[in-house]
C-alpha cells in the first residue's frame, strides 16, 4: 500500500516523510474493552500523521466488522499456539506484511505483543511499543513472564491510568521514561446525555441499577446482585439490567435466583447500540475487583449516568474522591447497598453526579485527546530514533 511522500514536522520540530504506516496488534476484536480501545484509535488516529493498520488471531467479532467498515486494513494471523506451525506461518505471513506495507511502528495492545514483537523485530521495525492496560495478576505466570521480557525490549509500554503507571514502576520494575500515560477516550458523539424512551424489558421500572461489561469473575458482578438484594424500597420498582456477554452468564443467572431477585432481573447479551442501555441506567454501577481504566464507565459517565464504582486501579481517578460519583470499598456489597441507598433516595444528587460526569467525560477524555495523545507518543518516539 503506497503513501504520498509530503514532508511534516513532527512533534519534536524535525522534518520527516508522512504519514507512517503503524500496525496495532490485538489477540481478537469483539466486545472486551482493550478491542474497543484499538477500534477507537485505529479508526479517530490523524490520517495525515498516520496510517493504522490492525492485525488479530480471530477474524470475525463486533469490532472486526466496525474496522471492515471504515475500511482499515485487517491482517489475520491464524494463531491458536506459539508452539505449533501454525507460528510459523503466520510469523511469516506478518513480516512479509510488515515489510511489504512499511510498517514503522507495531503497537500491541494485549499478550499478542510476546509474539508480534519477535517478528516485528525480525522485520526490521525499531518502533515497538507493549501496553499494559490491567493488573497482571489476571493472567497466568507463564504469561506474566513473557510480559516482563517484553518490557525489556519495548520503546515503550503504554498504560491508560496513574494507577497502573505506580505498578509498572513501583511492582514491575520498568524505568518510569519508558512508561507512557494516554487515557482511554469516548466517542462523545455516541456516547451523550439524552431523554429516550427506555428499552421494552426496562419499561415497568421507575429506576433502574445497570451495568455493561463483559461477563468475567473479576468484574464481581455477584456483589452487584448481593447489594441490590439488600436494598429496602417496597414502594419503588427497582431493575436491576446486566449488559454482558460471557462465561459467568449462567452463575448470576443461578445468582439472581439464590437471592430472590430474578424477577427484578433483566439480563442482555453485548450489544452494538449499547448508549441506550446506559441512557435507560439511572445508575450505573462497576463492581470490579480489578480494574484499570473502565471504558464501561467512561461511557456511562458520558452518557450523563450517575456512578457508582469499587475503589480499585483506575476507577478513583475517573470518579473522583466522591466528585463525579460515589466510590465503595471492594468487597464490600454492605458498603455499596449503603451508596445506592444514598442514591436512591437523592434524586437530586443523582442529577448532578450525572451532570458532572458527563462535563468531564466530554472537556477532558474524548476519543479525539486520546487519539491525538497517541499519536504525539508515537512522533515522539520516532524523533528520538532519528536523533
Amino acid at each position: 500500500m503506497s503513501t504520498t511522500r509530503t514532508e511534516l514536522t513532527a512533534v519534536g520540530g524535525s522534518r520527516r516523510t508522512a504519514p507512517v504506516p503503524v500496525l496495532l496488534m490485538v489477540s481478537q476484536l469483539d466486545q472486551g474493552g482493550v478491542e474497543r480501545d484499538v477500534a477507537k484509535i485505529a479508526a479517530y488516529l490523524d490520517r495525515t500523521r498516520f496510517v493504522p493498520h490492525v492485525a488479530t488471531y480471530y477474524a470475525h467479532g463486533m469490532r472486526y466488522e466496525e474496522l471492515r467498515s471504515a475500511g482499515i486494513p485487517i491482517l489475520h494471523l491464524p494463531l491458536r499456539s506459539l508452539a505449533s506451525r501454525e507460528a510459523i506461518y503466520s510469523g511469516f505471513r506478518l513480516g512479509r506484511y510488515i515489510r511489504e506495507h512499511g510498517i514503522k511502528v507495531v503497537h500491541s495492545y494485549d499478550p499478542i505483543g510476546i509474539y508480534g514483537m519477535v517478528i516485528a523485530r525480525m522485520a526490521g521495525v525499531r518502533i515497538v511499543i507493549g501496553s499494559q492496560l490491567s493488573y497482571r495478576n489476571l493472567f497466568d505466570p507463564r504469561t506474566q513472564k513473557l510480559l516482563r521480557w517484553t518490557d525489556r525490549y519495548s520503546n515503550a509500554i503504554f498504560v491508560n491510568c496513574e494507577a497502573i503507571r505506580r505498578y509498572m514502576v513501583e511492582d514491575e520494575h520498568v524505568p518510569a521514561d519508558k512508561v507512557e500515560l494516554c487515557y482511554n477516550g469516548v466517542i462523545t458523539t455516541e456516547f451523550f446525555p439524552a431523554e429516550e424512551p427506555r428499552p421494552t424489558e426496562l419499561a415497568p421500572a421507575d429506576l433502574v441499577i445497570g451495568t455493561v461489561c463483559v461477563l468475567r469473575w473479576e468484574k464481581g458482578l455477584p456483589l452487584l446482585q448481593e447489594a441490590f438484594a439488600k436494598l429496602n424500597f417496597p414502594d419503588r420498582k427497582l431493575r436491576l439490567v446486566i449488559v454482558g456477554s460471557g462465561v459467568e452468564l449462567p452463575r448470576l443467572q443461578e445468582n439472581a435466583v439464590r437471592l430472590g431477585i430474578g424477577t427484578a432481573s433483566v439480563f442482555m447479551p453485548a450489544q452494538r447500540n449499547v448508549a441506550r442501555w446506559m441512557r435507560a441506567m439511572d445508575i450505573f454501577v462497576l463492581p470490579s475487583l480489578s480494574e484499570a481504566f473502565s471504558n464501561s464507565l467512561l461511557e456511562a459517565m458520558a452518557c450523563g449516568c450517575c456512578v457508582v464504582g469499587s475503589r480499585v486501579g483506575g476507577t478513583p481517578e475517573l470518579i473522583g474522591e466522591n466528585s463525579r460519583g460515589l466510590l465503595f470499598e471492594p468487597g464490600n456489597s454492605q458498603d455499596l447497598a449503603n451508596r445506592l441507598t444514598q442514591l436512591i433516595e437523592d434524586e437530586s444528587l443523582r442529577v448532578e453526579f450525572g451532570r458532572r460526569a458527563a462535563q468531564h467525560a466530554r472537556e477532558n477524555l474524548s476519543i479525539e485527546i486520546a487519539a491525538k495523545r497517541t499519536a504525539d507518543i508515537y512522533d515522539r518516539l520516532l524523533d528520538r530514533l532519528r536523533s
